[in-house]
């Protein structure tokens, strides 16, 4: 199966604050990029010979280690762009989670120490093993997903997301990216964690 990029123009015109259009074009160049390869690596999996993986090399073992990457660096991009585009539509559900985990300002600000880490992902969860919401960094897309998560907010803190427009300033870009979370997308995510 094919994967297609989705369009994520809406977010282009001065829709987000601190964000240009030309930062947005060079971010949405480079999802575009892991789908392609993650097209391409699926593509080679359906023909290629899996009898002989090797850890040392083999096509389909480099292959396997490398889809993870596509894959999460695709799909991670998505959840990023989707919760952009910042409204207050906060559900009360999930504002009774954020008070539970010490209040909003309190995870946001865990969230933006977290993306301070390093290059990478900054995430909010909500755990399914203990039902609360937790923040977690994660260097590299394939490497250190925290399992039996649902992913509430994703921020993208590599550089590429905010070279163009903050240089090396990633705590502005952070500040930004709190400006623009778009809260309904998040109190979706939110409400299908707890069904």
């Amino acid at each position: 199966m094919a994967y297609d990029p989705k369009n994520y123009d809406h977010l282009k015109g001065g829709t987000l604050k601190g964000l240009s259009d030309s930062q947005l074009d060079q971010h949405f160049t480079l999802y575009k990029g892991y789908v392609a390869k993650l097209n391409e690596i699926e593509e080679k999996l359906g023909a290629i010979d899996n009898t002989k993986p090797n850890y040392s090399f083999n096509e389909y073992s480099e292959l396997k280690r490398r889809e993870a990457v596509a894959f999460n660096g695709s799909f991670l991009h998505e959840l990023y762009f989707e919760n952009l585009g910042a409204d207050g539509d906060l559900s009360p559900e999930l504002a009774k989670a954020l008070e539970a985990a010490g209040g909003k300002d309190k995870v946001l600000a865990d969230l933006k120490s977290c993306a301070l880490g390093g290059p990478g992902w900054a995430l909010l969860t909500r755990s399914r093993r203990d039902g609360k919401l937790h923040t977690y960094f994660v260097a590299e897309h394939h490497i250190g997903l925290p399992v039996d998560q649902d992913l509430l907010i994703v921020l993208d803190s590599w550089e590429h997301a905010f070279m163009v427009d903050y240089g090396i300033k990633r705590p502005d870009y952070l500040g930004a990216f709190l400006e623009n979370i778009k809260w309904s997308e998040v109190s979706k995510r939110f409400a299908a964690a707890i069904r």
